[in-house]
């Protein structure tokens, strides 16, 4: 079966299509990519180069350099070492992590390393029965749509593999085993105000919900002042019997945590949390409330604009709160919407000056950061807030609802019994555009990535069908909650029909 990279990677079913086997020519594929790239060739230009001409340690220019990390999902790292395995094989230097670390923090050493590439294996948020690869590129983000693409045909056209045994490969420093989180956690003090976090010291619980940031944040906190309360943190590729998201459903471990940790001691804690691979943020505060990212968004943006006084670009998915369009026209800062997906934002984060881009998935990076969506610098950034402010979460959350809001969001997922023409449907929704939903006026529709009306009331409906699966995927949004519900119910009726 072919293998296909997605938006952010290849993710397959363990023992399915996501086998040892698989993952080594996914490797040596990456290798060909690696080996390519670092020969100066233009890695958009067709056809690729024979594979004959790239033979171990046959490069043009420098032998390549690469970073290979991986989460807590079984067997992740035995998956890596014979990713390095592959690599070194190649004649590739491979910094392998010694333990399971977050993608942004194998992403960060890419950059920091000066590593023409890194691989991370995980399947993010998805559910236990997954694993994947992440391709990571030399800037500390995910690799383009087109080097994926690059690495897919090299999958297609293998006729051999290259491998080394793991201990001659360290004998020989082509596999050399480093500590993601050192020179991670010292890059987040040049991001976030330790001084002001440990001002004010507060509670804070923090769930990982098993995945690889476990540690990363009461780590950073460490000498704060601040009281962290770890859950969900011990090994268990299980995850607990959950899908490792930070959304709702998948909380009410976190929700009782945060209520045990307010029935002793004077410091009301509020929660973060990270999903698998901790590029993704959620929160709970104080009174048990879910924090979802438009909020944490939004709260950060308004933050950094007011407390800080940045200045600069702010990148948000079309899926995302209108509260982030009203910040940035208080504060004079030009705004872009991109389709779904942090690689999009990633792009503007690379080429001009943004101070903060964000999704409704929970990927939220800030400048001075690398273009990858980072849940633990979020939770720290949360933390600096709610000191800096003097205030509950649960407050400043309020107080923003007051200025930008209110803001009520929903997302409902339709699953399909076949997949259709995202491209046909689209066009019939736009074209089709009605005069009004549940009585309220349409002021314009658009196709940046589905179909989405936008209403004077700036209630909105976005309409996205899947790439990659047959499921619609419907956002609302809107003042009233229950227009978020007949906002929710007219799109599962029109896609439908």
């Amino acid at each position: 079966m072919p293998i296909r990279f997605g938006t952010d990677g290849w993710r397959a079913v363990i023992s399915e299509e996501f086998t040892f086997d698989n993952v080594r020519r996914v490797a040596q594929a990456i290798a060909h990519f690696l080996g390519e790239s670092a020969a100066g060739r233009d890695p958009s230009s067709d056809p690729p180069l024979p594979l004959a001409l790239l033979g171990v340690g046959d490069f043009a220019g420098r032998d390549p350099v690469a970073v290979v990390g991986f989460d807590t999902r079984f067997l992740s790292d035995r998956y890596a070492i014979e990713v390095a395995r592959v690599l070194a094989g190649n004649g590739i230097t491979v910094h392998l992590t010694r333990s399971a670390a977050p993608t942004p923090a194998v992403s960060l050493a890419v950059k920091q390393l000066k590593a023409d590439g890194g691989v991370m294996i995980t399947a993010s948020h998805n559910p236990p029965r997954y694993n994947g690869i992440k391709l990571k590129a030399a800037y500390g983000g995910s690799a383009s749509g087109e080097d994926c693409r690059r690495v897919e045909m090299f999958t297609e056209s293998l006729h051999e593999l290259n491998m080394m045994d793991f201990e001659a490969a360290q004998s020989r420093g082509l596999i050399q085993r480093f500590d993601a989180a050192g020179a991670y956690l010292a890059h987040l003090d040049t991001l976030v105000d330790r001084a002001a976090v440990a001002a004010r010291p507060g509670r804070l619980v923090i769930d990982s919900m098993y995945g690889a940031g476990a540690g990363y944040v009461a780590r950073w906190l460490h000498g704060t002042g601040w009281e962290a309360v770890e859950i969900r943190s011990d090994l268990n590729p299980g995850f607990g019997g959950i899908y490792p998201e930070p959304i709702r459903k998948n909380l009410d471990e976190t929700v009782a945590a945060v209520a045990a940790a307010n029935a002793s001691g004077a410091r009301r804690a509020f929660a973060v949390v990270t999903d698998g691979d901790a590029d993704r943020i959620g929160a709970i505060d104080e009174a048990g409330e879910f924090v979802d990212p438009h909020r944490i968004f939004a709260l950060a943006l308004l933050y950094l604009a007011q407390a800080r006084g940045w200045r600069g670009s702010v990148v948000k998915t079309v899926s995302t709160t209108l509260m982030i369009d009203r910040i940035c026209r208080a504060y004079g800062l030009t705004l872009h919407e991109t389709p779904v997906g942090f690689n999009y934002i990633a792009d503007r984060m690379m080429t001009e000056d943004v101070l903060i881009g964000g999704e409704e998935s929970g990927g939220i990076s800030i400048k001075g950061h690398i273009p990858e969506g980072d849940g633990v610098l979020c939770g720290a950034l949360l933390a600096e807030i709610v000191a800096q402010r003097g205030a509950a979460l649960r407050d400043l959350i309020a107080d923003l609802q007051s200025a930008y809001g209110p803001a009520h969001y929903a997302r409902r997922d339709v699953h399909l019994k076949r997949p259709i023409s995202k491209t046909e449907m689209v066009s019939r929704l736009v074209e089709g555009a009605p005069g009004s939903i549940a009585g309220t006026p349409v002021r314009a529709a658009n196709r940046l990535d589905g179909a989405k009306f936008l209403l004077v009331d700036d209630s909105w409906l976005l309409i996205r069908p899947s790439g990659t699966e047959p499921v619609l995927r419907v956002y609302a949004e809107s003042s009233d909650p229950k227009m978020v519900d007949a906002l929710l119910s007219y799109g599962e009726s029109v896609a439908g029909a």
